[in-house]
């Protein structure tokens, strides 16, 4: 028999933990025996003493068990069933893009995604941004979807991780989010309960990720994939760059709009269009879809400007419960901000540098994301039309436009995105979308 109390404090003197110690704080988290203080007691002592490979492995086997784990072999979808993670950043809506994308290509994608994290967006929150979507479905209409349209991507179903779900709450308003095992054992708990052959994941780095030093970033990759590995899971990383946002858009319905018009081919940004091909190359090649992630890269070129990418994502947002025409109308479905409002340049000049956190942090403080775990968000605040590093300004143009809810809040608004892009006289190249890449 174990104390909480005593589990912590052992952790928190720097102590290795037992497997047993481990599990025993999980269950009793996962049934209520341990209170949200306590949790978050747990969190800041893994994140200030870290845990041993053997400690986030079992950490990771503890929030897996916690419920059930699906099996999709009597489903005989007639294709390996992948999934792709990002550690999160801003302007991230990949997921919305590449689940179709891998989709049309011959995979089967059950993507369980979070909610927004600190200072990033979350995909969950951005689904929701659509009427009627359910991001909680029974598990026999997820795998409805997962069969017809080929991915659903959903959030932490009451039977899946359910432990992980209670601590991932407590890390976004306690400050514990960068921490490396805690990171792994999260997301890897998920997806190992998702039943997939084969996952990628995007581990994020720049001024706008968890892990905003490079071998932060490295150091968490190998994490990701060494007990991936562990586990019996096929896991490749890539690092990414997030020194700037991914996408032009950031706020919930506002990046479900930029991914509706990527898909549509209405608008396709050459940074997002890279890290969904290189992502889903690395997926299809996992899966032996493709020879290898240079045939992947351009078999999900082909499906985006196919259109069959397109395809699918409307059939998974009707088959989970959204509107049909969608792709069609989407400013008849989500949500729009009253008050839109240039952002004006200060000077004349080359963009060198965003404070890309900073951003982050005003769409929470615009309402579009969280400052206490059980709050509400407004889907319609967040800006679009940002500038890209490297970019030439000139003084009174807009570096980007504020959507908000008041003339109040968007006045606040327009100074924090002032002060976080920084102008210079020279021109600078930005850095690559992919950094490095880590396999096993």
């Amino acid at each position: 028999m174990f104390l909480p109390q005593e589990i912590i404090r052992r952790k928190r003197d720097g102590e290795t933990l037992s497997s047993d110690e481990i599990e025993f704080f999980i269950d009793a988290l996962n049934h209520n025996r341990v209170s949200d203080s306590q949790a978050a007691a747990f969190a800041m002592a893994v994140f200030f003493q870290g845990m041993r490979a053997q400690e986030c492995a079992a950490l990771t086997r503890a929030m897996t068990s916690s419920g059930r784990v699906l099996d999709w072999s009597g489903e005989f979808l007639g294709g390996p069933v992948l999934d792709k993670h990002s550690t999160g950043g801003v302007g991230d809506n990949v997921s919305l893009i590449l689940a179709p994308a891998v989709a049309a290509c011959g995979g089967f994608v059950p993507m369980i995604s979070g909610r927004g994290l600190g200072h990033t967006g979350g995909t969950l929150d951005k689904l929701e941004s659509i009427p009627g979507y359910c991001t909680t479905p029974d598990l026999a209409r997820l795998a409805r979807a997962v069969r017809e349209a080929g991915c659903a991507i959903i959030g932490q179903t009451n039977d899946l991780a359910p432990a992980d779900r209670r601590l991932y709450a407590i890390r976004d308003v306690t400050a514990t989010v960068e921490s490396v095992p805690l990171i792994t054992a999260s997301i890897l708990s998920k997806k190992l309960a998702a039943g997939l052959n084969g996952l990628v994941m995007d581990v994020k780095t720049g001024s706008g990720a968890f892990m905003p030093e490079l071998e932060q970033a490295q150091n968490l990759a190998q994490s990701l994939v060494s007990v991936a590995a562990a586990a019996g899971l096929s896991t490749h990383a890539l690092i990414t760059d997030m020194d700037q946002p991914l996408a032009s858009s950031a706020g919930n319905a506002l990046e479900v709009t930029h991914a509706i018009a990527h898909l549509t081919g209405t608008r396709r940004e050459p940074r997002m269009q890279e890290i969904v091909c290189a992502l889903g190359g690395e997926m299809l090649a996992i899966g032996k879809l493709a020879a290898n992630r240079a045939e992947g890269h351009a078999m999900i070129a082909q499906a985006l400007a196919s259109g069959r990418a397109a395809e699918t994502f409307a059939q998974m947002v009707h088959l989970l419960g959204g509107p049909a025409d969608l792709l069609e109308r989407p400013a008849a479905h989500l949500p729009r901000a009253t008050v839109n409002v240039p952002v004006p340049a200060r000077a004349s000049g080359f963009v060198q540098r965003i404070a890309t956190r900073d951003i982050g942090l005003m769409i929470v403080g615009l309402g579009g994301g969280r400052q206490r775990a059980d709050e509400q968000i407004d889907a319609s605040v967040g800006l679009t039309a940002m500038v890209e590093i490297g970019q030439a300004v000139t003084r009174g143009e807009p570096l980007a436009y504020i959507h908000a809810t008041t003339k109040e809040a968007a006045s606040w608004a327009v100074g924090i995105m002032a002060e976080a892009v920084t102008i210079g006289a020279q021109p600078i190249k930005p850095s690559p979308v992919v950094i490095d890449r880590l396999v096993p």
